[in-house]
């Protein structure tokens, strides 16, 4: 089954050309191809992953292109890591599928909309498969394209125009790292394959400085795609895009994308303690920036958004503190309680035709099976005993503190119970007391928009247990069978799942209080320290010195630019034009074609000779 796995990312291609091609005859079928695409790709992955998980590998390439003695090969490859990816990836992807048909029933560009899903899912199936650096750099653009069509779907909104090209041109400025750091590679190993780079890398044919450059060059493109510092504003403007996008890009596919690099080749960046404490430093400062925007923000999508780049940090911190299987597991966990998250939101908002949680409260009753969906994702992210998202945070802060990284270790923490707190800040504001607007007509969503949920739901709860000092650290086990050298996992303390769900439970309290209960007031912060709460409110005014900053700067270089080819540039080109028109000019004049003019020329002409001739004295004295 390992040699038919190029056929996975091809199902989704051919859905997204059936779909082009036939897009004004295909209408409500354009929903049942789409589900038929990835079902099938889903099921291979399945197959994939069983032999995989069997302890079986396996590599194809054909030569691409010859350049002198270097020779680029283009195949696919399946390991460990890329066959659990698969399976995310398929299943989020068909979910999310199952989902649109209800979701997106009566928009009229239906066929569009579920053509814009394939590409995107082939083009992260296809980087997921990539056996080398080249192939991984040209499905991470198609990655980013199929990005750039989701988020602008509703191209007629000014706000998705914007929030398309934002996205767009922030993780271009990653993919410029990205591509140096390949070059970088390929100049010093002869090679973009995976195996050439880490034998070279083992064999220290590489200096450290350049792996340290290469791996950080590499971590730069990681930055756009999976929303770090400072390239995460794109991520929560991506929220115009259809919710079941949001669910498929905010949850296991493209924002995965550059946690997926980093870990898959992890390897390179293992070789240099520069690079692992950046990618903590850099993952750890995002978890907590994140989260704490998260606390206040008034759109449901918005809220999630925000968590998404805080987790993403928290599998980025894992990463760089030597945590490969903590990465990868708070990944799996995290990509099926953040879909269950959104499309339960997205359901909230079909039944409320709302996004601003002040206008909603009191649905727990009117939405009887996303409401307790919703809080079981809302628990699992809080790391909520027993739940997925509790077995892999531990994973993570055991990771952090095993690795002596104390002050990130705290940051963590701190990180945890904002979390909590803001999950359950949402869920009570939206699901509990009375409903603070007009609801008239709320029900619960049709089966083809609940199922994912109760799908994604059970596996909130139980995926966490692949990876537990209980039961066995079956990832831990299945992924040593990759390139990258696991020892057997020992886990933390146990005062830290102690103070893990300590944290937890204290956020989810505060939030009761403030928010259900009502014995503390919610305006504390904005009333005793307004600065900060303003400061906080509006995402600590990156966008506005991002705007004030490069975006007016780039205008200024721009009109300066215009200034100097305008008047400096083409004017000199303008005065050597006329310069020359005049001398020509001048030159049509003298001929003219008039007798008497020439005759004067010559008679003129004699003169200043003769003159000439007398002043100094004659020709030959």
């Amino acid at each position: 089954m390992l040699q038919n796995a190029w056929l996975i990312p091809l199902f989704p291609l051919l859905s997204f050309i059936v779909l082009t091609a036939f897009r004004r005859h295909t209408g409500r079928l354009a929903a049942v191809i789409g589900l038929a695409a990835t079902g099938a790709s889903l099921l291979m992955a399945l197959m994939v992953f069983a032999e995989q998980w069997q302890g079986n590998s396996f590599k194809a390439e054909i030569t691409w292109l010859e350049i002198g003695d270097k020779i680029i090969t283009m195949g696919y490859e399946v390991n460990p890591l890329n066959a659990l990816m698969l399976v995310i990836v398929t299943l989020v992807s068909f979910l999310v599928h199952l989902y649109s048909k209800g979701y997106m029933e009566g928009d009229s560009r239906i066929s569009v909309f579920y053509a814009y899903l394939g590409l995107f899912t082939f083009a992260m199936l296809g980087l997921v498969l990539s056996p080398n650096l080249l192939q991984v750099y040209i499905f991470w653009e198609l990655v980013g394209l199929g990005s750039f069509l989701l988020i602008g779907y509703y191209y007629f909104k000014p706000e998705a125009k914007a929030a398309a090209k934002k996205a767009f041109i922030m993780t271009r400025i990653g993919d410029v790292g990205l591509f140096i750091g390949i070059i970088l590679l390929f100049w010093q190993t002869g090679s973009f394959e995976y195996d050439e780079i880490f034998k070279a890398v083992a064999n220290q044919e590489i200096s450290q400085t350049m792996i340290t450059l290469t791996a950080l060059l590499v971590f730069v493109g990681a930055i756009g795609k999976s929303g770090q510092l400072p390239l995460h504003t794109w991520l929560p403007d991506a929220m115009e895009g259809p919710t079941p996008v949001s669910a498929l890009i905010h949850a296991a596919t493209m924002v995965a994308a550059g946690v997926y690099l980093v870990a898959s080749a992890f390897p390179l960046f293992e070789a240099s303690q520069t690079a692992l404490t950046t990618v903590a430093a850099v993952g750890g400062a995002t978890a907590i920036f994140a989260a704490s925007i998260g606390l206040m923000q008034k759109d449901i999508k918005r809220v999630l958004a925000y968590s998404t780049v805080s987790q993403l940090g928290y599998m980025m911190l894992a990463l760089g503190s030597a945590g490969y299987t903590a990465g990868i597991f708070h990944l799996t966990t995290h990509a099926f309680f953040k879909a269950l998250l959104f499309l339960a939101a997205g359901s909230v908002i079909h039944a409320v035709h709302t996004q601003n949680i002040e206008e909603m409260g009191g649905l727990w009753k009117k939405l009887r099976l996303t409401g307790p969906l919703f809080l079981i994702g809302a628990l699992a992210i809080s790391g909520f005993p027993l739940l997925s998202g509790f077995f892999s945070k531990d994973e993570i802060l055991a990771a952090v503190y095993a690795d002596g990284r104390y002050g990130l270790f705290v940051l963590a923490l701190i990180a945890a119970f904002m979390t909590s707190f803001y999950m359950f800040r949402l869920f009570f504001m939206v699901f509990s007391g009375q409903p603070r607007s007009k609801q008239d007509g709320v029900h619960e969503s049709g089966w083809t928009m609940t199922l994912p949920m109760i799908v994604l739901g059970v596996l909130a709860v139980v995926a966490g247990y692949v990876n537990t000092p209980w039961f066995g650290t079956f990832l831990n086990d299945y992924l040593a069978q990759g390139p990258v050298e696991l020892a057997h996992e020992h886990h933390g303390p146990l005062w830290i799942p102690i103070a893990a769900t300590t944290v937890s439970l204290l956020g989810i309290l505060l939030a009761y209080l403030m928010y259900a209960k009502k014995s503390l007031s919610r305006d504390w912060l904005s009333r005793s320290f307004p600065s900060v709460s303003d400061i906080i409110y509006n995402k600590w005014f990156v966008d506005e010195a991002y705007e004030a900053t490069f975006i007016k700067g780039t205008k200024a270089a721009s009109c300066g630019g215009t200034l100097i080819d305008r008047y400096i540039v083409e004017g000199a080109a303008e005065g050597t034009v006329s310069a020359v028109q005049l001398l020509a000019k001048s030159g049509n004049k003298v001929q003219d074609g008039k007798v008497q003019t020439y005759g004067t020329v010559v008679i003129l002409g004699l003169a200043v000779i003769f003159a000439v001739v007398a002043l100094t004295g004659g020709y030959f004295s």
